[in-house]
């Protein structure tokens, strides 16, 4: 579940590193009951980042200009023909 805390808790910033560290979740500060900023660890936004590497990746691959779908069975007796014979 995110933790919610107001802007005016920012000034525990040690309670908000221990709430980040432990729970390895982003902190949602709010200033005037509306959404405001994001707090997180080093450990969550590497986490992330890594994560939006992979999304990327995933993005690029599906975006590479090859539209032609194969069926898997057509392609593995393609290649048992070409490597078994």
């Amino acid at each position: 579940m995110p933790k919610i805390k107001p802007i005016t808790e920012l000034r525990n910033t040690t309670e908000i590193s221990e709430i980040c560290h432990s729970d390895l979740e982003p902190v949602f500060i709010t200033k005037n009951g509306y959404a405001d900023m994001v707090v997180m660890s080093m450990e969550t936004y590497d986490q992330l980042l890594e994560m939006n590497k992979v999304d990327n990746a995933i993005i690029e691959s599906e975006n590479d200009g090859n539209d032609v779908l194969i069926d898997a069975r057509d392609a593995v007796d393609s290649l048992r023909r070409k490597h078994f014979g």
